[in-house]
């Protein structure tokens, strides 16, 4: 498909566009070596690449769109970690692009990638972060022989030496897919938020409310149902509609106290039609449209 009209923008002609310095920066983690090593289906090395595919297709939002256009216009792709197959290296190499970033405060996406991307990018933090992940899984198990996964990615933020995880809340968990040692290890450490108790807005909504310290959201695309999102490393039967985890998705660009995203386990190999792929870059899009309206309210 060859570039649009002036009248009929995409997210690929203004990205960037501003050229000074930027608001967002968005990084992929090209990397499944997490969860060949958690003995999961891997693909997800092809995620970051097909994430910015689908989102550079897609319009500005046409209900507002000034704020929007102006925040993707201060939003730089830094693009792809050169990962080597070493996850604890990879783990470092983008731990230490995000960091000047993160400490300059503008709000990072990462793009993963395996959920060992988010043990990664809490490594980018210098300073206490809180952790809300959107999960059917805890994503707290123990190391394999003393190496992390796909798998342990929360369990090594808690246990990190630096003490600097504040806090873990796993939402949208699943009763079948959660060890009752590894639900017990979240909740005497922070709270587990099971399925079945989001099936409101308002309860979405909750788990942002009063956010203060600086907080980390990462969305495991396999938290929603299968039906919406087959292309990930373990599709999920009665998972997440759509509608909650966009909205959550929109919250967490919206919150003033979240410092930074990830989107993971995107496995285009085992997608239809696109229809997965699809869903993670409008994840990124409301992620950019909330925060546009932050942005936009602080202005006021």
């Amino acid at each position: 498909m060859g570039r649009v009209t002036a009248g009929d923008p995409r997210l690929r002609d203004l990205l960037g566009r501003h050229g000074g310095e930027p608001d967002v920066v968005i990084l992929g983690f090209p990397s499944d070596a997490g969860i060949a090593r958690n003995g999961g289906r891997v693909g997800a090395a092809a995620a970051p690449a097909a994430i910015r595919e689908a989102l550079g297709h897609l319009t500005p939002d046409a209900c507002d769109p000034g704020p929007f256009i102006a925040l993707v216009e201060r939003t730089r792709d830094l693009g792809d970690v050169a990962v080597t197959g070493d996850v604890e290296r990879d783990q470092l190499l983008l731990a230490e692009t995000l960091r000047p970033h993160l400490e300059l405060g503008r709000f990072a996406i990462v793009l993963g990638g395996g959920h060992e991307t988010s043990f990664g990018h809490f490594l980018g933090y210098e300073r206490p972060v809180r952790i809300l992940n959107w999960d059917a899984h805890a994503d707290v198990r123990e190391l394999r022989d003393g190496l992390g996964h796909s798998g342990s990615p929360f369990r090594q933020a808690l246990e990190h030496p630096s003490g600097r995880c504040a806090g873990y809340v796993a939402a949208g968990l699943q009763p079948h897919s959660v060890a009752s040692d590894h639900l017990a290890f979240v909740s005497g450490r922070g709270r587990a938020v099971f399925r079945n108790q989001l099936g409101t807005a308002a309860s979405v909504a909750r788990l942002y409310d009063h956010a203060s310290d600086a907080l980390l959201v990462s969305f495991d695309l396999d938290a929603v149902d299968a039906a919406f999102a087959p292309g990930v490393s373990a599709p999920a039967t009665n998972g997440l509609p759509v509608e909650r985890w966009l909205q959550a998705a929109f919250l967490a660009g919206a919150t003033r106290a979240v410092t930074s995203a990830d989107v993971v386990e995107l496995s285009p190999p085992h997608d239809q039609q696109g229809q997965t792929v699809r869903l993670a870059a409008l994840t990124v899009w409301e992620i950019l449209r909330g925060l546009a309206t932050r942005r936009a309210s602080r202005r006021r």
